[in-house]
């Protein structure tokens, strides 16, 4: 099998992003974008996906944090792409069902080449220390649209926050490994491509 690796280097006015990615990793991660809540939910998602994530992000954080967290999933999901390649054997589908104390994240992923997102989340709070929860769909959107793939997020109940968002970025990582992973030799699709 080869290597399911893929890096990219993104320099624009607003942001200037490294990224590296291992498909068959085994969660290993190096993340700085300046947006501490945000690395922490980035460190939870290549834990719980097995996916090794080297990431350096610089952005225009005296603005806010937007940019930088759309431009990290614009480069995530390009790496996603190339490192999946032509899709053969994988599993393609992934679901998890993740209990944070007071949350629940329902996750579905479906790598199928086409993007849609679906996110069913309300939060009691505006904020997670000074992060602004609505970075959360925007970067889950990019992400999704970027690296063609459906994904729906619903979450239930849920009173905390942060256990919210903490339990929907573990979700999407156990079930992208379980939809990256190998389990045959074909394309998992009647189309034949992916």
């Amino acid at each position: 099998m080869a290597n399911r690796t893929a890096k990219i280097e993104r320099k624009t006015n607003e942001t200037d992003i490294f990224m590296e990615i291992d498909l068959d990793g085994a969660g290993r991660y190096e993340i700085d974008t300046g947006i501490g809540f945000f690395d922490h939910m980035l460190s939870h998602l290549s834990k719980h996906s097995r996916i090794d994530l080297t990431l350096k992000a610089k952005g225009d954080l005296d603005v806010d944090g937007h940019h930088t967290i759309e431009d990290v999933a614009i480069c995530m999901g390009t790496c996603l792409n190339d490192a999946l390649g032509d899709k053969k054997g994988i599993a393609r589908y992934g679901n998890a069902s993740l209990p944070m104390e007071d949350a629940l994240a329902n996750i579905a992923i479906d790598l199928s080449g086409r993007a849609f997102c679906v996110y069913n989340v309300d939060y009691r709070t505006e904020r997670i220390g000074d992060f602004d929860v609505e970075c959360i769909e925007e970067f889950l959107r990019s992400l999704s649209n970027v690296g063609r793939f459906n994904l729906h997020v619903n979450v239930p109940y849920g009173t905390n926050s942060h256990h919210i968002a903490e339990a929907i970025f573990k979700a999407i990582g156990q079930a992208l490994a379980a939809a990256v992973k190998v389990t045959g030799t074909d394309i998992p699709s009647t189309k034949g491509i992916l």
